[in-house]
């Protein structure tokens, strides 16, 4: 865990050293990662958000040689992709078979209330959220949610995800204050992700009471 929380906070400098290490592999590296954290309903917690500002800021950069385009077209397809496996998952075992027994339940309880309060736009705000973008997609196939729907609100949520992130990183990864800071910068875009996740946690655990006339 310690290494993990060093290549997000340092994913700059890893993700140069996997650049230079792999070369052409590199996008293929990238692509695994994405589409992993998104369909691998038992890793929730492997870097989105700031593994495409970063690997957009290095490809703004001539000499890394990455092409911002090929990377956008294998984020945006790592992402469907991936939601489309975890709603496999989600369709064909049930919570209690031995692969529901390996996910989170808290954060599976959480993924549940916060599509019921939001329907499918859950789906769509969801990508915005490190942890709950995991478990929506398991959530919506377990609630017997139509594949088609799911896919008109995925497709809308990966393409707005993929290129804001991706963008940001592009045109403002290489300003001296950002890579003079990078590490603060990426903490604050996991802060800013994670604030409505909070909020629901928040709401979650100390409810309205209703006030009587």
């Amino acid at each position: 865990m310690g290494y993990l929380i060093d290549f997000v906070l340092h994913i700059d400098s890893h993700l140069v050293n996997i650049v230079n290490t792999f070369g052409g592999s590199t996008y293929l590296i990238l692509f695994a990662i994405i589409f992993i954290e998104t369909g691998a309903v038992i890793l929730p917690f492997l870097p989105g958000d700031s593994l495409l500002f970063a690997a957009a800021a290095l490809a703004a950069n001539p000499k890394y040689g990455l092409n911002i385009w090929l990377l956008i077209g294998l984020f945006l397809v790592a992402a469907l992709a991936g939601d489309s496996l975890n709603y496999y998952l989600g369709r064909t075992l049930a919570k209690g078979s031995w692969f529901g027994r390996l996910i989170n339940q808290k954060r599976l309880a959480q993924s549940e209330r916060f599509f019921r309060k939001h329907g499918p736009a859950a789906i769509f705000l969801g990508r915005f959220m490190p942890i709950v973008r995991t478990f929506v997609p398991f959530t919506a196939a377990g609630s017997q949610f139509p594949y088609r729907r799911f896919l008109k609100f995925n497709v809308s949520g990966s393409i707005a995800w993929v290129l804001i992130c991706s963008g940001g990183g592009y045109f403002f990864g290489n300003i001296a204050f950002v890579k003079a800071h990078f590490s603060a910068v990426i903490l604050g875009i996991i802060v800013i992700s994670l604030i409505p996740a909070i909020i629901g946690w928040l709401k979650g655990r100390h409810p309205s009471t209703p006030v009587d006339d």
